[in-house]
């Protein structure tokens, strides 16, 4: 994947898929978030603004949606090694209310990688540059054909 460029789904070119019903990325999810990240060097990035069907605190939004969000963007660098991973352990730290209908930013990147065990980290920040709320994941390898094979 080139930089700068558009990471749609889980996809790798290793791994291809035919459509994304995934939740926060999947066009293909009439009910999904549509988020479009862009792969910018080692990290990826998502400029978007969340509507009031996100509401959690009035004005704010969801602690549920916050933690999609950052786990969907760690999940993006998955794609920088051509694999397959499972989010195996997410925390998130909820540093401030993440606020409904003004532009936020997410953007992730690698710590970590020992064996099928790969580390990441996303933050959700507002248009001043303020982290509002952090993840930090880890994802364990995975073969797709083994785990996901129809019985």
């Amino acid at each position: 994947m080139s930089k700068n460029s558009a990471a749609r789904g889980h996809a790798t070119k290793l791994h291809p898929q035919k459509k994304n019903f995934c939740f926060a990325c999947g066009q293909d999810n009439p009910q999904g978030m549509h988020l479009k990240f862009v792969q910018e060097g080692n990290r990826f990035v998502c400029n978007f603004r969340l509507g009031k069907r996100y509401t959690g605190p009035p004005g704010h939004c969801h602690g549920g949606i916050i933690a999609t969000i950052l786990d969907d963007a760690m999940s993006k660098l998955n794609k920088l090694r051509h694999v397959i991973a499972v989010t195996s352990k997410m925390t998130v730290e909820y540093l401030k209310p993440v606020p409904l209908n003004k532009p936020l930013r997410v953007e992730s990147h690698e710590l970590s990688k020992r064996g099928r065990r790969l580390t990441h980290i996303a933050e959700i920040s507002d248009a001043n540059g303020t982290v509002l709320a952090r993840g930090r994941g880890t994802f364990i390898i995975i073969d797709p054909e083994k785990l996901f094979a129809r019985r």
